[in-house]
């Protein structure tokens, strides 16, 4: 199937290698960095690390491609606070991200995770694409222990971060979205002409229902999901605002959806 072929293209290309440079120009101020590289994708996450000896090194910061100029072949990345190894209990170093440190992208590429609304769909897109899935379970799991029926970006870095997901793929009206775990970045679009019979919110997955925390009431993510394609097509466009290829979908796509046009800030 086309966009099956399509897919994987895209996959290889990611998850060919994990991309390593080192920082050219350092803001610690403005916490901006600069790598020189040959190619890279706007929204790519990954972090800064300090190399202390030839067999050890520590992770600095956090890494995001903010910016790429094609012609200088010069990509700019917002450095913020890594937290993913996080233990009170083991000392911490004092470096400062400087010149000559390493910044490391498309670590965990090679893992995903598929939303999508029916089992049907979830195994014709998994059986077709070559890399190591993470079965929505486990998401439905990290979802309960947090208290959220209904997934939030936040939702998806805490299952990156536990589990090394480097990408989310979503199942939307016969198309696949392919996104940073971190980011939730689009890197890809691709035709899935599926026919969606079913829907399970809020994914198809074995786990019967995600519960909700009374405490968390006020929280984004508290209530249960109503509607499948309304609350994904949100996510994407809220934190893909510069996405031309999402707008054009959605200015094509059933009116109901149409309020999302607003939220672009295209030629702003």
């Amino acid at each position: 199937m086309k966009f099956i072929i399509l897919l994987f293209v895209v996959l290889l290309e990611l998850s060919a290698g994990i991309l390593k440079s080192p920082l050219i120009t350092v803001d610690n101020k403005k916490m901006l960095a600069t790598i020189q590289v040959e190619q890279i994708d706007v929204g790519m996450s990954g972090f800064v690390y300090h190399q202390i000896t030839a067999n050890h090194s520590s992770i600095l910061n956090n890494a995001l491609v903010v910016a790429f100029d094609n012609e200088k072949k010069i990509a700019t990345i917002k450095l913020t606070p890594y937290t993913g190894l996080r233990n009170n209990s083991l000392p911490t170093g004092k470096w400062v991200v400087s010149v000559g440190d390493v910044a490391m992208f498309a670590f965990g590429y090679n893992r995903g995770l598929l939303i999508a609304p029916s089992e049907e769909i979830y195994h014709r897109v998994t059986k077709n694409v070559d890399i190591e899935w993470v079965h929505p379970d486990l998401f439905a799991t990290v979802l309960s222990f947090r208290g959220h029926p209904t997934p939030e970006k936040e939702d998806f870095l805490a299952m990156s971060t536990m589990s090394s997901v480097g990408l989310v793929f979503i199942y939307l009206d016969k198309k696949v979205y392919m996104v940073d775990s971190k980011s939730f970045h689009i890197l890809g679009i691709n035709e899935a002409p599926f026919v969606e019979d079913t829907v399970r919110l809020p994914f198809y997955s074995r786990i019967e229902s995600i519960p909700s925390h009374w405490w968390q009431m006020f929280e984004d993510g508290h209530d249960e999901l109503e509607a499948y394609s309304p609350h994904y097509f949100e996510l994407l466009v809220k934190n893909n605002p510069y996405n031309t290829r999402l707008y054009e979908i959605i200015q094509h796509s059933d009116a109901k959806f149409h309020y999302l046009l607003k939220q672009f800030k295209i030629g702003n």
